[in-house]
């Protein structure tokens, strides 16, 4: 329990589900003073150069929530580095959205050093309506039995 899975755990086609988290105006304001993205269409409410209705929030804050979400379940304690990442947005998260990812191994390959290997997974991330709002593949170095 609290242990994400060492590399033998996993299968290609495995696919996961993350929990679900509504995003708060809380969680904005402190992720744009945390990261110093303080742009006017994150800050001002009433910012009328805006290009949507709503309080949008970075891309960079959905990727953030969804990898927290996977590391509490899916790689805690055997994720060991990120190695590579490829991103799109594709739709906006705002205030008050709640957001999932499906997670979906796509490829194992054991390393020669130390019994780890480098995990490759597709993060299909969604809101509440379905609507896909990003998806990322992310190469993660895990390591294996007896490594935790």
């Amino acid at each position: 329990m609290g242990r994400g899975f060492v590399w033998q755990e996993l299968q290609v086609g495995q696919q996961l589900r993350t929990f679900r988290r509504t995003i708060t105006e809380a969680d904005l304001v402190n992720f744009v003073n945390a990261t110093g993205m303080l742009e006017a269409i994150f800050l001002d409410t009433t910012f009328e150069g805006a290009a949507m209705r709503g309080r949008p929030v970075p891309g960079a804050l959905t990727y953030t929530f969804i990898e927290g979400f996977i590391l509490q379940s899916m790689i805690q304690g055997t994720g060991l580095a990120m190695l590579e990442l490829h991103q799109q947005i594709l739709a906006p998260v705002c205030v008050g959205d709640s957001i999932e990812a499906l997670v979906e191994v796509t490829d194992i390959r054991p390393t020669s050093q130390s019994g780890r290997a480098v995990v490759t997974s597709r993060v299909d991330v969604f809101n509440q309506s379905g609507t896909q709002v990003m998806r990322y593949v992310a190469t993660r170095l895990l390591a294996g039995e007896g490594q935790t």
